[in-house]
């Protein structure tokens, strides 16, 4: 018999959670990324707010399927995962946006597969990085428990 399923964050608090990593991910790495790849800034961050918002398609999609299947199988809830658990999270996530992501940075910027493969290597770094962070922060700063109990409250 597998452990019950434990409690899922909102769909109102993931879209918080997907909103906000996006919003941050974005100020963070356009800079840098415009300069290291001699892109222009704006045209940087029209690609790389198209890439987020692929992202974020993928985020809601890849930590409901994670945290449902993390919770089937051991029965704790996503604010409760390990250190080692979230390395393996933020790395699988990031593989899975790097198959999605990689033809459209050679579509949208013309670059090689090779050169485009290297910046969409070193995006998924920064942001595997970024999602360890930002997840770590974001289940201190709004635990699971605690988001359920304000939307019983009417907050």
């Amino acid at each position: 018999m597998s452990p019950p399923s434990p409690k899922l964050r909102s769909w109102r608090d993931r879209l918080r959670q997907i909103a906000l990593f996006e919003l941050g991910g974005l100020v963070l790495v356009t800079p840098p990324f415009a300069w290291l790849s001699g892109t222009p800034p704006l045209e940087s961050a029209a690609l790389l707010a198209l890439l987020a918002l692929v992202a974020a398609l993928w985020n809601g999609a890849f930590n409901t399927g994670f945290d449902w299947m993390e919770g089937r199988l051991t029965g704790r809830s996503a604010d409760r995962r390990p250190l080692r658990l979230r390395c393996v999270h933020a790395a699988l996530f990031e593989g899975g946006l790097l198959l999605i992501t990689l033809p459209v940075i050679v579509l949208w910027t013309g670059m090689g597969w090779v050169e485009a493969l290297v910046a969409d290597v070193a995006l998924a770094i920064a942001y595997t990085i970024y999602a360890l962070l930002f997840n770590i922060g974001y289940d201190r700063l709004f635990p699971i428990a605690q988001t359920a109990a304000r939307a019983c409250a009417g907050r």
